[in-house]
């Protein structure tokens, strides 16, 4: 039977993003109360605001830097005092690379793997405490089909996003007895000024767009049945059927 994620309290981080924007549009849309966590773009992260108001949802908005420890620790604790409760967290920040492998720094490597791993890792641990008091619990981590397979000059992306991929599994068996579900979603190609970045080479033609993502994001959390999905692979059209 489809459930309801109206007035569900949900963590949204990346909110400014090309994904991140649709979603929260999104979930507005249906009833959900929406914090944007993080962000440092403070212009996109208003208009995300204002269009979630303009859905008459709920909006709390946090901005700051998701890498600094002392931000980061304290972003469940003021969400949960301000709505009263967290019920789903959407880890959906990310950064994406096209640089050789032999051209990869370690400041390149440590910023890509604390953006994309340390900090939804440590997001998950800090919002449990408050998933375990909901009865609607779960966390959905947006990874990446390189966390499946690698790409030319994506060595630290695919990194990551294996990573990410890893956690969540692990993650998923510690607490699922505890009814709260983790799913990953695994894109290809999303048309968003990051992928323009990572894959310069992509023009937009057949790729998968936000609103897919957000479909299918609504889709895990509206269709909490006794058939749990763990992980969405998403491929864009003009992709062989199973070649992520």
């Amino acid at each position: 039977m489809k459930g309801s994620i109206k007035e569900k309290v949900i963590v949204l981080t990346g909110a400014g993003g090309g994904i991140g924007k649709v979603v929260a549009t999104a979930l507005a849309e249906q009833g959900a109360s929406l914090a944007l966590c993080g962000g440092n773009n403070l212009e996109r992260l208003a208009e995300t605001e204002r269009l979630v108001r303009e859905k008459g949802a709920k909006v709390f908005t946090l901005a700051g830097n998701l890498t600094e420890q002392s931000f980061l620790d304290s972003c469940m604790d003021k969400i949960a005092e301000h709505f009263g409760k967290i019920d789903i967290l959407i880890n959906n920040a990310g950064v994406a690379m096209n640089t050789p492998f032999d051209d990869v720094t370690y400041e390149t490597f440590d910023r890509i793997m604390e953006i994309n791993v340390r900090v939804p890792f440590f997001l998950c641990q800090k919002a449990l405490p408050y998933l375990r008091k909901s009865d609607y619990a779960a966390i959905v981590n947006i990874a990446s089909v390189v966390g499946h397979k690698g790409y030319v000059n994506q060595s630290v992306y695919a990194a990551s996003k294996h990573a990410l991929l890893g956690f969540s599994k692990t993650l998923a068996n510690e607490v699922y007895k505890e009814n709260i579900r983790v799913h990953t979603v695994c894109p290809g190609g999303v048309f968003t000024d990051m992928v323009k970045l990572s894959r310069p080479d992509l023009t937009g033609e057949d790729m998968i767009m936000p609103e897919d993502i957000a479909d299918i994001i609504l889709f895990l959390l509206q269709n909490r049945t006794n058939a749990v999905i763990d992980e969405i692979c998403v491929h864009r059209s003009g992709k062989q059927p199973f070649d992520v």
